[in-house]
């Protein structure tokens, strides 16, 4: 029998649930972040900048004014050229990321406005097969060049492309390359600007062709850019490489790109540029 009676009686409480879906863990530093604060916060993580990534909605929302965007092509269909067979087939592939997503393809393109200055826009979705480019994207987007190009307007291209190009279409898919850079050549003959927009992953065949093209090349902080990974590098040349290789900062001080911009600044930047280009 204890010597002293406690004051207290000790009840055991159930812990309370706390619903799913209300948080996201940060890819950057590991906190927890309130999935309400991080949509206000543009998707940035408050605590590090980390950028999520976004989807081609959301960025169009961001970047051009509410009301005008008029998408191009957005009935354009896939096709599967070869025939690819794998251990998913490059249809069902199609099929599958199709109804994930709600899109056609990996990109979206059309005219608006930034500040009230009309641009003609393309951005690229990374849910769908990475982003990468197949010929469908690279009509699209070479149809939005020679639209801009027509119509003497700047074009913005927000690529977020990990899977360069799209090789289930082997050769249909590399030659969208030289398509997409011709376009961008005749656009550029003609004396109007092209801003490339680099955001994390920007990767092979798409940085190597239209996404490194830009008149004025931005990327957001912190984003891979290159053509092969790291990793796929130094195991080729075996050697260690340098700290930061292929982020942005160290493709800002090695003179790759011209700006890094943060996310809650990009549409003030690509309006005062397209004002002071145009």
């Amino acid at each position: 029998m204890p010597l002293f009676k406690s004051k207290y009686t000790i009840v055991k409480v159930k812990k309370k649930e706390i619903p799913e879906g209300l948080w996201t863990k940060c890819d950057g530093c590991s906190a927890p972040i309130y999935n309400k604060t991080l949509e206000e916060n543009l998707r940035v993580c408050p605590k590090c900048e980390y950028h999520f990534i976004l989807n081609s909605g959301e960025r169009i929302k961001q970047i051009i004014d509410d009301g005008s965007f008029q998408e191009y092509d957005a009935d354009m269909m896939p096709v599967d050229p070869l025939g690819f067979k794998g251990p998913k087939a490059y249809i069902d592939k199609l099929k599958a990321d199709q109804e994930l997503t709600g899109l056609k393809e990996a990109v979206i393109t059309g005219e608006g406005k930034i500040d009230g200055k009309k641009v003609i826009i393309a951005v690229t979705d990374s849910r769908f097969i990475m982003g990468s480019m197949g010929s469908v994207v690279g009509e699209k987007i070479s149809r939005a060049i020679e639209k801009a190009t027509s119509t003497r307007v700047a074009v913005i291209i927000v690529s977020g492309s990990g899977g360069g190009a799209r090789m289930y279409e082997g050769m249909f898919s590399l030659m969208q390359m030289a398509k997409t850079s011709a376009a961008l050549a005749l656009h550029n003959r003609a004396l109007l600007p092209y801003i490339s927009v680099l955001t994390n992953p920007t990767m092979a065949g798409v940085m190597a062709s239209f996404a490194g093209l830009g008149d004025i090349i931005i990327a957001e902080p912190k984003a891979l850019i290159g053509f092969t990974g790291p990793r796929v590098i130094e195991q080729t040349i075996r050697q260690k490489l340098p700290p930061g290789f292929q982020k942005s900062e160290f493709l800002l001080d090695h003179g790759l790109i011209d700006m890094i911009v943060h996310r809650k600044n990009l549409k003030k930047s690509l309006g005062e540029l397209v004002k002071y280009l145009t």
